[in-house]
């Protein structure tokens, strides 16, 4: 060993392997054989899981197995999901488990699930016609999920933060474990009483077995009789369950759900902007046109009046020179007298004036009095 060498501790190996070990993999599934499964007093559950080449020692810490529920006989072929480390106190590779599935459960749990996929697609509820439409501005939209979830906050937020005029209503139920089918079956149905526009359904991400409760057929039947729209929101964006393809639409988190559900705020503020920009401008327009046409209509009116009062003036014109023509007074300016009566009476004839009888003789500039000899 030279003065160069580095030299570690067996502490620092430990770590140090045990870091490039657990940074190489991550998390992984792996199957195996179970054998020498035992429960430690703390809920904590040691085994080896085996193949025909190699072993390796397993822990599963009791957050986990107690979700596990029955540890596994020896014997047992399973599918594990865990993190390889290393045991730095004995040096010893370890695999800390996060869940354990039955290699036979999976399968008697997809050939059910297939089951059930098949009788509601042959009854039409995953079909694209029987699919309706979002409300564009919903006013009150249920939420069917667990009041303690994840999913109940993000739905939340974003509604705030895109419609805040949206009233949620949470109609609470639990979304795994035993129990869960039965409670969002009557959340769903308890919807139906509700005076709401929409529906959303939903949870957080998990692992099949979490997310076995929306794969129930009584739950996607009750999602199907849901008289509102509804949105399901089940799981992250790779899982999809039976209760998303029964479902109005699909949202591949809660939180897409609120996006798909609620109208932006905001872009509704502008598109209400733009359309008063262009109810103004097209008032304005017509406004101006009316203008221009009454203008128009005042010119042909005025033009129309004056036409016509100058008709009239012509033919008052003319009728006053015909009467004029006709006038007894522009007889007398010819140089002829009317005699008339003291009562007025024209006197025509000889025997109109007996000898002595006054009478007045009208001239064209005034009357002169006379009387018969």
């Amino acid at each position: 060993m030279g003065p160069a060498d580095q030299v570690f501790s067996i502490s620092d190996l430990t770590a140090a392997v045990r870091t490039i070990l657990e940074g190489s993999l991550g998390t992984v599934w792996v199957r195996g054989e179970v054998v020498q499964c035992r429960v430690h007093g703390s809920g904590h559950w040691y085994f080896t899981l085996r193949d025909s080449a190699a072993q390796a020692r397993c822990a599963m810490w009791r957050t986990y197995s107690q979700r596990a529920g029955r540890p596994p006989a020896d014997g047992t072929e399973v599918f594990a999901q865990g993190r390889p480390t290393l045991y730095e106190a004995k040096g010893e590779f370890q695999f800390v488990v996060y869940r354990l599935l039955s290699t036979a459960g999976i399968g008697d749990q997809q050939r059910a699930l297939e089951r059930v996929k098949a009788a509601l697609d042959k009854e039409g509820l995953f079909a694209a016609a029987r699919k309706r439409a979002l409300p564009r501005y919903p006013s009150r939209v249920a939420v069917v999920t667990s009041p303690d979830g994840a999913a109940l906050h993000d739905i939340v937020t974003v509604a705030r933060g895109r419609w805040p005029a949206a009233e949620l209503l949470v109609v609470a139920a639990r979304v795994q474990g035993d129990g869960a089918a039965a409670e969002l079956v009557a959340a769903l149905k308890r919807v139906n009483r509700l005076r709401v526009d929409l529906c959303i359904v939903g949870r957080g991400g998990g692992g099949r077995e979490d997310l076995a409760a929306f794969n129930d057929e009584a739950v996607c039947r009750a999602l199907a009789a849901v008289r509102v729209p509804t949105v399901s929101a089940v799981g992250h964006e790779t899982d999809v369950t039976l209760a998303d393809l029964v479902a109005d639409v699909r949202a591949a988190t809660p939180s897409a759900a609120a996006e798909l559900a609620l109208p932006d705020a905001r872009a509704v503020r502008r598109l209400v902007g733009d359309l008063g920009a262009r109810l103004a401008g097209g008032l304005s327009r017509r406004t101006r046109l009316a203008v221009e046409r009454l203008e128009r209509t005042g010119d042909r009116l005025e033009g129309a009046l004056e036409d016509g009062l100058a008709r009239r003036r012509h033919l008052a014109d003319r009728l006053a020179a015909q009467l004029d023509a006709l006038s007894p007074l522009r007889v007398l300016e010819r140089g002829y007298a009317v005699a008339r009566a003291a009562d007025g009476r024209v006197l025509r004839r000889q025997r109109d004036f007996p000898p002595g009888q006054p009478f007045t003789l009208r001239v064209t500039d005034g009357a002169v009095p006379a009387h018969a000899d």
